[in-house]
């Protein structure tokens, strides 16, 4: 079996249902869902592989997929997708050792056309960057759309009102309607409304539960750290807000970690959305912009770096060294970035902090960077002197 997952409306259907020879739509066919309880291979029989479309509102279908997958033998008999993880159960198998995973996230820039793709995340593993690729054409307006627009397939080729209004109705959809219908939970929605405001406000940063619960409380809407936890565990479980984990790594300094995860949501539009932030305000709000900026670089390291099945995480320690994102390989390599907006100053301020952290790291144990790069959002790819290469987003590909 192959499983799907991600946020809704990230085109988990239609990428699955072109490999599919049938199609089973649990979220809004109910005769389906009744099947799945009484009689499972009306359509589990049907001609393979089978699309199951939203499982997660028939969950028995998943141990009867997993056994029909065991009796016939071989791969791709069922294609799942869910918007939702579903609570485990002693009945629902692990699927362990017989089911692949395939996380899908909103496209990136370089699935949406705008980026060139001329400095791949895997050639900087490799050491061959190929830093000489032509100057984008984007300038930074343009990234501020890319920002509010987002990697949503349903609008990338609407307008940027229409993808900016797209953004506030899932926003609103999150609230009302996906928190409700998760396991039947009842959630306040004005409450969520007013945490997913405090957590855009502190996008891509290592926010606290008694911060959040403190800027709720601020709204006039009073909400216990228990509570918001519970809720961010909802948020999770929708992929709408994802952690990134701290970079475990030895030192060679007596620098102690910080292991605070950085919370960003899938997409920076719906942080944008949350704020009801379009291009204008962006555009005057340059501090703002700079965390969202991070947010989009950090989304589309994930997706880039999910084909190289490697992992994005951040670096923190004791004495305010900080790294916007590390991209450590399975085979232990890794890559270190630093995002910033632009500009010569803050370049070589982030030039500085690779430099610091390739010193304190122990490569005795984890190797030299393979890469260190600072992502910009205009400008063109170059090496420093110093080695550091400074990559514009819009260059960046898989």
């Amino acid at each position: 079996m192959v499983v799907v997952e991600g946020p809704r409306a990230c085109g988990k259907t239609e990428l699955a249902r072109r490999q599919a020879a049938s199609v089973v739509r649990f979220d809004i066919d109910g005769d389906a869902r009744a099947a799945a309880e009484l009689n499972p291979s009306a359509i589990l029989d049907l001609p393979r592989p089978v699309l199951l479309d939203e499982w997660q509102f028939a969950p028995a279908i998943w141990n009867q997929a997993r056994r029909r997958s065991d009796d016939a033998g071989g791969v791709g008999h069922f294609i799942l997708t869910g918007s939702t993880v579903p609570s485990d159960d002693r009945t629902r198998h692990s699927g362990v050792g017989r089911v692949s995973r395939f996380r899908l996230r909103p496209l990136s820039l370089s699935e949406l056309g705008h980026s060139t793709g001329g400095v791949s995340l895997e050639a900087l593993f490799a050491g061959t960057p190929g830093l000489g690729a032509g100057r984008p054409e984007l300038a930074l307006p343009d990234i501020i759309e890319m920002v509010c627009r987002g990697g949503w397939p349903a609008t990338a080729t609407a307008s940027a009102a229409t993808a900016i209004e797209y953004g506030r109705d899932q926003i609103e959809e999150i609230c009302r309607t996906d928190i409700a219908s998760l396991e039947g939970r009842r959630h306040d929605p004005v409450r969520m409304r007013q945490l997913l405001v405090s957590l855009a406000r502190n996008v891509a940063t290592e926010v606290t539960l008694e911060t959040l619960s403190t800027d709720v409380a601020e709204s006039g809407e009073t909400i216990t750290t228990d509570t918001i936890a519970a809720y961010l565990r909802s948020l999770q479980r929708l992929f709408v807000v994802e952690e990134q984990r701290h970079w475990s790594v030895s030192l060679r300094s007596r620098s102690r970690l910080r292991k605070s995860p950085k919370r960003h949501f899938v997409d920076p539009s719906l942080a944008a959305a949350a704020l009801g932030a379009g291009v204008d305000r962006l555009g005057r709000d340059l501090q703002m912009l700079g965390f969202l900026f991070e947010s989009l670089v950090v989304r589309d390291l994930r997706i880039y770096a999910e084909l190289l099945r490697a992992s994005v995480f951040h670096y923190r320690d004791n004495t305010g060294l900080e790294v916007d994102a590390v991209v450590e390989h399975p085979d232990g390599s890794w890559v270190a970035a630093e995002v910033k907006l632009g500009g010569e100053r803050a370049i070589e301020a982030a030039a500085r902090s690779l430099s610091r952290l390739r010193n304190r790291v122990d490569t005795s144990r984890v190797g030299e960077p393979a890469a260190l790069v600072v992502v910009t959002a205009t400008g063109h790819p170059y090496t420093r002197p110093d080695g550091v290469s400074v990559v514009p987003v819009t260059a960046l590909g898989p």
